[in-house]
Formats: C-alpha cells, structure tokens, sequence
C-alpha cells in the first residue's frame, strides 16, 4: 500500500512528490516516457520566478533529482487504468498497485497539423522537436508552424543554425510573447508567412517542401525546405481515466484550482487538466496544491 500514487513525471507530478514527501507520506510516480514532461525540449527558460535562465532540462533534472533525493519512487510504466473505491487500484505495466489518493498529472502532448503523410514523415523531415532534431538542419531552410511561445522559441533555436526559417502562422499576430517575436524580427534568416496555413507536404521518403494557402487571398505557394517543425500547441490523453472523472469536450481532466475531480481521493493537476494558463509556474502550484489536498485525504482514509 503507497499513500499516494502520481501519474506523470512532468513539473506538476514531480511538484506533487517533492510536497508529498516532505509532508511524510510515500510516493510512487509513474511515467511511461522519461521524466520532465514537454519542458525537458525548451532549450531556455526565462519565466520562472527565481531563475535568470535555465535549460528545460536541466530543470526537470533538478525536479527529478530533488524528488527521487527525499524517497520518492519512479516507476517506468505506462498506466493503464485506475479504478475508484476506499482504496484506489492502479493497473500499470500488467500490475495492479495500490493507493490511498491518486493524482494524475498526464500533462498533454504534441497535437499534429493533420497533414497527409505527416505522420509517414515524422523523422524524416517533420519534427515537433526543434532542440531534439534542429542540429541535423544546419545551413539549411525550414519551416515551423505555430504561432505560441514554444513556435517562437523552435524559430529562435532554429535559425542559430538553418540558413533559412520560415515561420507559418494561420493568423496576422502571434500569440506568444512580444518579446520573443521581436527577437525574431531582428533576425535576418527568420521571414513571417502570416495569416496562411501548411496545406500540403512536399517530397517522397523526406521533406522537400511545404505548400501554403493564404487565408485571405487564397493563393498557394511552394516553400523550399527539409525540415517541418510543428508546434501548434498539445492535447490531453486521459481517456483511460474517463471512468473515473470527467473530461469536457477537448479531452482535460474537469477539475479547478483545488484540484480536486469530483470523485473523493483522485485530483488531477498540471496541463492534463482544465484551465486558462499552463505554464510551468502553474503546473508546479497545482503540484502543492494537489499533493496537499491528497495528504489530509489520507489522512481521513
């Protein structure tokens, strides 16, 4: 019997150990991947309060070796499900674990632009990782398609190295931060293509080039290039917990600033869940705030 059983290894879930654990309860963390969740890809972070600037993996390092350093247990399993009652079950890696509270912080993942071939090309020209694969592109052009701040990021990594990056975005403004894009603007090998959309990928067993329909005039252009970062933000995957709390429409874990599901002993915390903002600062509070909440429902169970 664990007291608390976390899913994910993200900021959020790790928060949760590190506040679990010093609150004297026994922590068992799964994560089907590796530790950090979609950070670890962030080559500098600069918005979390009390650090200059740091690597996203160096950050998620420091995280994992500050929960692991106080007892907490990593286990690499993929959950598979988790079944409710006074004392919760959770099948992971063809075992069965049990738990007093549980909290599931699955984080979210890399959503597709739904292209034909896009997934038969993913490695050989198409990438959601411009820190992972950006190096095998030097002195050559590409593309990224997104308009947030890990878009602006890719964009600003990538032409460290690329001659030519073209950044895709379907409206006339981005959404990420002004700081970045300004950044960008004094780039000299970084060139907008605003209010237009990737339609179509170019090349047989790699990326040749993209095609891209202006949203306004409708016109399509050809854009030379080997490598198609995609970064147009994450989806959820909580569909094996759906029996046991509720999801709204686009597949988040309904839960609210307490953290709590609805259903007694399980919360949810992190990107995996429904909110306005999922940055790294939000993830770590829903850490505390559910790792709390989970140590004085153990404490009642």
């Amino acid at each position: 019997m664990t007291d608390i059983i976390i899913v994910g290894a993200g900021t959020a879930g790790l928060s949760a150990a590190i506040y679990a654990l010093r609150a004297g309860k026994s922590v068992v963390v799964f994560e089907q991947l590796t530790y950090g969740g979609q950070i670890i890809n962030t080559p500098e972070v600069e918005n979390y309060p009390g650090i200059k600037s740091i690597s996203g993996f160096d950050f998620a390092t420091g995280l994992y070796e500050q929960a692991t350093a106080l007892g907490a247990v990593i286990e690499s399993a993929q959950v598979e499900a988790v079944e409710d009652g006074a004392v919760k079950k959770v099948t992971a890696g063809g075992k069965v674990y049990e738990a007093k509270a549980v909290i599931l912080a699955t984080g979210a993942k890399n959503r597709p632009l739904g292209l034909e071939r896009e997934e038969e090309l993913t490695g050989s020209g198409v990438s959601y990782c411009a820190t992972c694969d950006g190096a095998f592109y030097k002195n050559r052009a590409v593309a990224v398609s997104g308009g947030g701040n890990t878009a602006l990021e890719d964009a600003l990594f990538l032409s460290n190295y690329c001659s030519k990056v073209y950044l895709v975005h379907r409206r006339d403004a981005f959404r990420g931060e002004a700081k970045l894009a300004d950044r960008l603007k004094e780039k000299e090998n970084v060139e907008f293509v605003l209010n237009a959309n990737i339609v179509k990928i170019l090349g047989e067993d790699e990326v040749k080039g993209v095609v891209v329909k202006d949203k306004i005039s409708g016109e399509e252009k050809e854009l030379a290039v080997e490598g198609l970062f995609i970064a147009i933000g994450q989806m959820p995957d909580n569909q094996a917990f759906s029996s046991i709390v509720k999801l709204d429409d686009k597949g988040y874990i309904m839960a609210g600033e307490d953290c709590e599901t609805g259903t007694a002993g399980i919360y949810a915390a992190g990107d995996c869940r429904t909110k306005a903002v999922r940055q790294l600062t939000t993830a770590a509070a829903d850490g505390a705030v559910a790792a709390l909440a989970a140590c004085a429902y153990c404490e009642l169970a």
